[in-house]
């Protein structure tokens, strides 16, 4: 994060997209907010340099906007309580599905790219993904976008590695619309991600919960022997 890069961020409207804007904005990156939001959001010091309106299942009409981006950062989701069969397809389709379409849609751009700069997509999966949230819904979503994430990163080839990299955001319960009792300000994990990430690590872990820094690691080093593991049985057909 060294050399000055775009950044784009979904969920740029919520409270953790805010933070991430702000320090981004800050350190001299122009930022491209992506957003469902249905309200007109001026440009300021510590808002993006640029608005883009989406909605979820139409990732596919964002490519122009992607090829202008470095570091992509999937920040956006739901958390509903309902447990209505509707909240289930809603939150698998916004947490987990539309994700893993920006996953597909940014891999596709950087591959096609002549650029040094290798691209990266940050995934905000949530503990949630393995530990309780005491939302089934929330839970089931993040299960899954978790695996997809673990097994793309870990199935990429060669070629694909030197043009992208995937990172893997797990982060405890912090102060949102979507959690306003989380322990955590959005402001101190905005940093810490941004810390970590000039780390180089995949993994980037925040959470109050000293669990958390012991399960993923471990569940990521399964995943991680099982696709080498697929590998090895492809090589052998």
């Amino acid at each position: 994060m060294d050399n000055l890069k775009t950044i784009g961020i979904t969920g740029a409207s919520g409270a953790l997209g805010k933070e991430l804007t702000k320090l981004f904005r800050k350190k001299g990156y122009k930022v491209i907010g992506f957003t469902h939001s249905e309200n007109n959001y001026g440009i300021n010091n510590e808002s993006p340099n640029e608005w883009i309106r989406w909605e979820c299942g139409k990732e596919f009409t964002l490519k122009k906007h992607l090829e202008k981006i470095d570091i992509l950062i999937l920040n956006h989701g739901i958390y509903n309580l309902s447990k209505e069969n509707i909240n289930y397809e809603k939150s698998i389709e916004i947490n987990a599905l539309s994700k893993f379409k920006f996953l597909d849609l940014f891999e596709e751009i950087a591959l096609k790219c002549n650029s040094e700069i290798v691209k990266e997509l940050w995934i905000n999966t949530s503990e949630a993904e393995i530990l309780p949230a005491l939302n089934p819904s929330y839970e089931i979503s993040k299960s899954l976008i978790g695996q997809l994430v673990s097994f793309k990163k870990n199935l990429l080839n060669k070629e694909t590695k030197k043009k992208l990299k995937i990172r893997k955001i797990i982060l405890g319960p912090f102060k949102s619309e979507l959690n306003p009792i989380g322990i955590m300000s959005p402001e101190y994990v905005s940093k810490k991600i941004c810390s970590q990430a000039n780390l180089n690590n995949y993994l980037i872990i925040i959470s109050p919960n000293p669990l958390t820094y012991i399960l993923f690691p471990l569940k990521e080093f399964y995943n991680f022997l099982y696709c080498q593991l697929l590998a090895i049985i492809n090589l052998k057909r």
